[in-house]
């Protein structure tokens, strides 16, 4: 038996619907009190045809939606982003750990006691010294993977993978969680935004309107912000991420400052967070915003049909089986990133789980737009930080 259990390895999601539990575990009181009208553009997801969708090839301009259902293109939503973010929710079920020694070198980064490689930059420096100089901090491709360590590869080699271990030992360090947060902060500056607390609340800072112009234009900083999201969950700071998600939210939806982003925001950033409710809520805000409305593909699934279920038996959202269109084809942005990432004396690897760029509530502390900088403490609810296999092996649904 203990070989058996020992051999075990976790059967991967092959569908949308089935990376997607977020109406999974829905109840009449969390519905709206209105029902929607059915988008009339209804098709099944599968891996080949989202992979075939990733990008527009050789053009840059999605297709146009319109008011019409009728006339709306057969569009899907992306299997890679989902598929990449159920890996992270659910704490990459699959990854094997590694056999090099744990050397625990993103927690030495961030005691002070060891530089980023290749550039050889202490964190202090970077605190310090880098904040408003946003030329560096837009053109230098190295530091973002040792700022916001994941359980992933990234496209900086040098920087190494988050460990179990490592994450605890981070979690329990004062000095480390201190310097943290100043790079959170380092960076929501470098995107517009301040950080109001410790409790994560964010909102408009002072230079916002010159950044959040360069932001709705600099499109491979929709990939720096899904690392960013990422690593606060991995690092004890999963209830920061709504608050900066529904900003993202209503700039991009409510005030139309951020427009290219917010499909990135409805495929990527929503899907970072681990707890289903909230991610509920923030999806409903997004589809009460959503123009046109009937071509929002994150709702729950239609209960007028039946036949849109996931294998497992829990419904997926976006069941409309309409995907995104993204601001920049998934193969030009990979070869952006390529080329824009190639330093002296070092090589640069992509990593095909370092997110691209698609991505969403009314509820508990989320208004509309007529209320805006809502206050967001109370929205998460217990917090999952270690995961998703239980005591028992067992998969906890996100």
């Amino acid at each position: 038996m203990g070989n058996l259990l020992g051999s075990w390895r976790f059967k991967e999601p092959s569908t949308v619907e089935e990376c997607d539990s977020t109406w999974g575990s829905d109840s009449e009181e969390d519905e709206p009190p209105a029902a929607e009208e059915d988008s009339g553009i209804s098709d099944s997801v599968s891996p080949a045809d989202s992979e075939q969708a990733a990008g527009y090839a050789g053009d840059s301009t999605p297709p146009q939606l319109t008011d019409s259902p009728e006339s709306a293109p057969k569009m899907k939503r992306s299997f890679y982003a989902a598929r990449d973010l159920y890996k992270y929710r659910h704490s990459y079920p699959n990854l094997k750990k590694s056999r090099q020694p744990n050397e625990y070198r993103n927690l030495r980064f961030y005691l002070n006691k060891i530089s980023l490689v290749p550039d050889g930059i202490y964190i202090e420096e970077i605190l310090s010294k880098w904040r408003g100089d946003y030329e560096k901090l837009e053109h230098n491709h190295t530091y973002i993977q040792w700022l916001f360590p994941l359980r992933e590869q990234g496209l900086n080699f040098y920087a190494h993978e988050l460990t179990q271990d490592e994450i605890k030992e981070f979690q329990n360090t004062r000095e480390a969680k201190r310097r943290f947060l100043a790079a959170y902060s380092l960076m929501l500056d470098f995107y517009g935004v301040k950080l109001l607390d410790k409790s994560g609340g964010v909102a408009r800072a002072p230079n916002w309107l010159e950044r959040f112009q360069h932001l709705n234009e600099s499109h491979h900083n929709y990939l720096r912000i899904t690392r960013i999201l990422k690593s606060l969950g991995e690092l004890g700071y999963e209830a920061f991420k709504a608050p900066l998600v529904h900003l993202f939210l209503e700039e991009s939806l409510c005030h139309g400052t951020l427009p290219n982003m917010q499909h990135s925001i409805l495929e990527y950033y929503v899907y970072t967070i681990r707890q289903p409710a909230t991610r509920r809520r923030l999806l409903r805000f997004a589809r009460q915003h959503y123009k046109p409305r009937h071509a929002f593909l994150w709702g729950p699934p239609s209960k007028r049909h039946g036949s849109n279920q996931s294998v497992g038996g829990n419904p997926g959202a976006g069941s409309s089986g309409i995907r995104a269109p993204a601001p920049t084809p998934e193969p030009q942005r990979r070869e952006e990133e390529n080329t824009t990432s190639m330093l002296s004396g070092s090589r640069i690897s992509v990593s095909s789980l370092d997110g691209v760029m698609y991505q969403d509530g009314d509820g508990l502390g989320l208004m509309d737009c007529r209320g805006l900088r809502s206050n967001m403490s109370g929205l998460e609810g217990p917090l999952m930080m270690t995961g998703a296999i239980g005591e028992k092996n067992e998969l906890v649904p996100l």
